[in-house]
């Protein structure tokens, strides 16, 4: 004997609504602001770096994805990375890598996968931007991921 048509719907409404609640759920977006600027790390760094940019990432689950513009760097970028700080505005390592222009202005992009750990990074204000270039390998502009 065939259900009755009420249970029946009743029960195809809430499969459709846990469906859609997960898809939703799985597909949040967080979006972080970035600000490029200038950090000197001595006083004779400072002749060898300028310039400014800015940026977002937008975080899809745990895919990061990074887009950044900058321009006026004294000469050209060399490289583009996410480092990871014990806290907002404290140096850290490399985590990941990016794709820079190698220009005195350009862009920075790159999307990743983040790990469980790094996601906790990111949501502490740990993750930072840095782009380095010939005058100033160690970082000519840092900007913090920041919601």
């Amino acid at each position: 004997m065939a259900e009755p048509l009420p249970r029946r719907a009743f029960a195809a409404g809430i499969a459709a609504l846990v469906l859609l609640t997960s898809v939703s759920f799985a597909q949040s977006r967080e979006t972080y602001k970035l600000r490029l600027s200038p950090v000197s790390m001595d006083a004779a760094m400072k002749v060898n770096i300028a310039g400014s940019g800015s940026g977002s990432a937008v975080l899809t689950g745990n895919k990061l994805t990074v887009n950044a513009t900058f321009d006026g760097l004294l000469s050209p970028a060399t490289t583009a990375q996410i480092h990871r700080g014990s806290a907002t505005g404290v140096r850290g390592p490399v985590i990941l890598d990016l794709k820079v222009s190698s220009a005195l202005s350009g862009s920075v992009t790159g999307t990743f996968d983040l790990a469980a750990d790094q996601l906790e990074s990111l949501r502490k204000g740990r993750l930072y931007v840095q782009i380095a270039s010939e005058k100033a390998p160690d970082g000519n502009l840092w900007g913090w991921l920041l919601q």
